[in-house]
């Protein structure tokens, strides 16, 4: 049906004003609404799954029964709400691995940080809203070991018309590393913790779930990745071990650095990546021109500098090529496997090269944002000590004693509720304390000689900060029972990677060689071994924020603490009320 009138008609004439308005009006309307982001929402069914791996099939928690879990797809600006359904007979708290969380802290997840867990049959909805993020995270189990099974991708695309910067690919890909023991994780560390002994070390690595074939009953459990010649393929790789940092590398290929803990990278090119858990790197794959007629592994295994014994295995995944013409397909299937070389598993000269060429793209359209005047400055210690067992424990260290982990000699002891329920409500009698240390209690040859005395203090200690401080932060390794790279993670943050080196920091000379121009901005940083690491961040978000070592074994150990971040003086500085459903301790 046609829209016919006479221009003499005066009621025509307001027909068509109206409509000019409304069209005037709607116009930036819709265009704003076109970048606007929309609500996605999930349900997380934490589940018992039998799950067969190494030729051994045992129950393990997952969600949905899936195993590795699902992927979580938004967009920058999108909100989310995921329902977390616990079934199980473990209590569980779901983390969202470098998500910003502005102002929604109560969606973070760490156990008896943020929240306290979900019971059995009880639920959860996290909310939160992506701001000013695109690229590669994460979403794990935090607490106790759960994240061992409890885990999957989180892929961030830009706002809807915006491009990547970088070639777009034809496809893209996750690679999720992982960490697979035959026991149950749960029992292995509870069993540590009662004798004070290391936790029995994992069987395998896996990546998206599969072991690969150098295991013993595993060529079945392989991830294939097919590619076509002369395409670009985006892999978005994940390290969600436990334990282990990794190497990475794909046989024969060459991979372009893009991205790292989404935040996208000045382009650089790589045999090896160099990924620790909690970090995730976005690197695109372009395939050879021609079919090689070979197929390629794509291999990973443990960058390992601390003084135990490690999981000294490789997982891989095969890169094959397919056909453009299956008339040319070779007429033997068994095509030959090429095998990557990876650096030996203590190499921190690889490391600290590899680390080094992380920089941010720092442009007009993703400035780097660095902190230069600073408020506060903190100089932390990571590393391990001893601590003194119970009376009725019987510990493997001297004088009954089991291998601790600490931040400037404190090593975290978990509370009973929530840090953040506490400080919102006012109640950290009992809680916490605000007096964590600005510096260790003694200063020492950190990467020398050790102190005699190792003993370390445990405590639940927060640091508080005024609203929008600027916070430059030295984490330091020391040599304490042993030099180790300590993969440091701050929750509600991401922070620029200033300076780093080997040896002790020395703050008269080691400033003025810091990086303030494009340095990598990220959430998880390794400490490197035998050496220091410089970080600044703006404390803009106000809340309780975890951080921690990402070795999981250091965490349980005590290697963590928390920021607190005072309200700011206007309304959207603040941190709202907790949700109605918030679990209960």
């Amino acid at each position: 049906m046609g829209f016919n009138c006479s221009f003499h008609s005066s009621s025509c004439l307001y027909s068509i004003l109206f409509l000019l308005v409304c069209a005037s009006w709607l116009g930036p309307q819709l265009a704003l609404a076109k970048h606007r982001g929309i609500t996605r929402r999930y349900k997380f069914e934490v589940r018992m799954q039998n799950v067969t791996r190494l030729c051994q099939t045992k129950s393990i928690v997952t969600i949905n029964g899936q195993f590795p879990g699902p992927r979580i797809i938004a967009r920058e600006g999108d909100s989310l709400e995921i329902k977390v359904v616990n079934h199980v007979k473990y209590n569980v708290t779901i983390h969202w691995h470098g998500i910003r969380q502005l102002r929604s802290g109560w969606a973070d997840g760490p156990a008896y940080v943020t929240q306290c867990p979900i019971q059995t049959g009880q639920s959860y909805v996290y909310k939160y809203t992506i701001k000013g993020q695109r690229g590669t995270l994460f979403w794990h189990a935090h607490i106790s070991w759960l994240r061992a099974t409890l885990y999957g991708p989180i892929v961030i695309l830009p706002k809807r018309g915006v491009p990547y910067p970088f070639p777009h690919p034809l496809k893209e890909v996750p690679i999720v590393f992982g960490e697979w023991w035959k026991a149950d994780t749960e029992a292995v560390i509870n069993q540590a913790m009662k004798t004070g002994s290391a936790p029995n070390l994992s069987d395998a690595f896996t990546i998206n779930g599969l072991p690969g074939p150098l295991y013993n009953c595993s060529v079945k459990d392989t991830f294939k990745l097919k590619v076509k010649p002369g395409k670009t393929y985006l892999l978005r790789l994940v390290n969600a071990a436990l334990n282990n940092e990794l190497f990475f590398s794909i046989a024969n290929h060459t991979l372009t650095v893009v991205e790292a803990d989404a935040i996208y990278t000045k382009p650089f090119k790589a045999n090896t990546i160099l990924i620790t858990p909690g970090q995730t790197t976005n690197v695109l794959l372009r395939a050879k021109k021609h079919h090689p007629n070979a197929s390629f592994l794509m291999a990973a295994r443990p960058y390992a500098t601390g003084p135990a014994t490690f999981d000294n295995t490789t997982t891989a995944a095969i890169l094959e090529y397919v056909h453009h013409d299956p008339s040319q397909k070779p007429k033997t299937s068994k095509l030959p496997l090429i095998k990557p070389k990876l650096p030996f598993f203590n190499d921190t000269s690889f490391a600290a090269k590899f680390t080094s060429k992380l920089r941010s793209l720092a442009n007009s359209k993703f400035p780097a944002n660095v902190p230069k005047k600073i408020d506060r400055h903190f100089f932390f210690t990571v590393g391990l000590g001893l601590l003194p067992c119970s009376k009725n424990q019987n510990c493997s260290g001297p004088n009954n004693t089991m291998v601790g982990a600490a931040i400037n000699n404190i090593s975290f002891v978990q509370p009973k509720t929530a840090l953040l329920q506490a400080h919102f409500l006012r109640q950290s009698n009992g809680v916490y304390t605000s007096n964590f240390p600005t510096k260790p209690p003694t200063r020492f040859n950190y990467t020398g000689t050790p102190p005699t005395n190792i003993m370390l203090t445990k405590g639940t200690r927060v640091m508080s900060l005024p609203y929008n401080t600027k916070v430059e932060l030295v984490l330091q390794d020391t040599s304490i029972i042993g030099a180790e790279s300590h993969p440091l993670h701050l929750h509600g943050f991401n922070f620029f990677v200033v300076g780093q080196g080997f040896g002790n920091f020395e703050s008269k000379k080691d400033p003025t060689k810091f990086n303030l121009v494009d340095p990598i901005e990220r959430n998880t940083v390794g400490v490197p071994s035998g050496g220091w690491v410089a970080v600044r961040f703006r404390a803009d978000n106000p809340g309780v924020w975890f951080m921690h070592c990402h070795l999981e074994v250091h965490t349980s150990w005590g290697l963590k603490m928390a920021w607190i971040v005072q309200d700011g003086k206007k309304k959207n500085q603040n941190l709202p009320p907790p949700p109605a459903d918030l679990p209960k301790c």
